[in-house]
């Protein structure tokens, strides 16, 4: 006869009930409670990674004087080994400043930047050409027809970077065709230049560069805007897989829909704050700042139609209040 209780329920016996203080894992001694966990069950415990990239507090001005005006305000930010951020806005909404900030190009009025667990928020020129040198954190430009020396091959662009680092060309040049492989471009471009390459190759041997000496953080400014759908789909793809891989990825755009099936999180800026950031799924299917709902309404790709006009004129006249 059955007593209608799960299978994995079983009857305790009083001999098995323990009704003593909890025990010390390692001492079995009395543990008191209210003295949290043990040091050896804390220091058991996994460590939380460290960021990738962290930004406290970051304040951004141009200008001196009654022309000085403020890019970014109290803008706070981390992106953890193996996420994808997407960080969203219109132009001048502070993307950019955001991203030249990070790589040491501006100096931030306040605040904190750390790349790959070092604080950079006031290194000068030379500590950033070292750790530019060690290729910690990388950027794509959204155009690489310019951003590629038009004068090299597609091998010497790849390989430059480790050359620089001191590494030898057959190593180098091993790692070029790996990582063009993993972008899924054939090796018989390395002897090409970039004029003869199309807009998707020329995007993805700029990623593949921007890998080329193992960072921890590579931001990706518009990485498929000037794509077309077959070549952007593959991009996309690409990022995905380099996330999966373990690289901290920030993409910079202006389009939701671009970003909102690759990225982990959002992170919507406008006029230089930070309105709204959290999972893409939610970002998109449920907006809290008005802003926000704008751009997913804008966005065809994100729902069946763009929202019609009158919603969106409403949305901007609540932003302008």
């Amino acid at each position: 006869m059955t007593t209608g209780l799960p299978q994995d329920v079983t009857t305790a016996r009083p001999e098995d009930v323990t009704t003593g203080p909890p025990q010390d894992v390692t001492t079995g001694r009395p543990r008191d409670v209210a003295s949290g966990p043990s040091e050896a069950e804390t220091a058991a415990r996994p460590a939380a990674p460290r960021p990738a990239l962290e930004v406290t507090g970051l304040d951004v001005h141009y200008g001196r004087g009654r022309g000085r005006r403020r890019a970014l305000a109290g803008v706070s930010l981390s992106v953890a080994p193996g996420e994808t951020v997407g960080v969203i806005g219109e132009t001048g909404s502070g993307k950019s400043t955001l991203a030249r900030t990070v790589l040491g190009l501006v100096r931030p009025s306040a605040g904190s930047v750390r790349v790959g667990g070092e604080d950079v928020t006031r290194y000068g020129n030379r500590r950033w050409r070292a750790l530019r040198r060690r290729g910690v954190v990388q950027y794509v430009f959204q155009d690489p027809l310019r951003s590629l020396d038009p004068d090299l091959t597609i091998e010497d662009s790849l390989i430059e970077p480790l050359l620089i680092q001191g590494r030898g060309r057959a190593e180098a040049t091993a790692r070029a065709r790996s990582l063009l492989d993993r972008v899924r471009l054939h090796d018989d471009l390395l002897e090409r230049m970039p004029s003869e390459l199309s807009g998707g190759q020329r995007q993805r041997v700029a990623v593949a560069r921007a890998l080329m000496t193992g960072p921890e953080l590579v931001l990706l400014d518009e990485p498929v805007s000037a794509l077309d759908s077959a070549n952007r789909v593959q991009v996309l793809e690409i990022l995905k897989e380099l996330g999966a891989a373990g690289t901290a990825l920030v993409l910079i755009s202006h389009d939701l829909g671009s970003v909102a099936g690759t990225a982990d999180r959002i992170a919507v800026l406008h006029h230089g704050a930070l309105v709204e950031t959290g999972a893409a799924r939610d970002v998109v299917n449920r907006p809290a700042h008005p802003y926000t709902r704008l751009l997913v309404g804008s966005a065809p790709t994100l729902r069946t139609a763009s929202a019609d006009r009158a919603r969106r004129e409403a949305l901007r006249a609540l932003l302008n209040t």
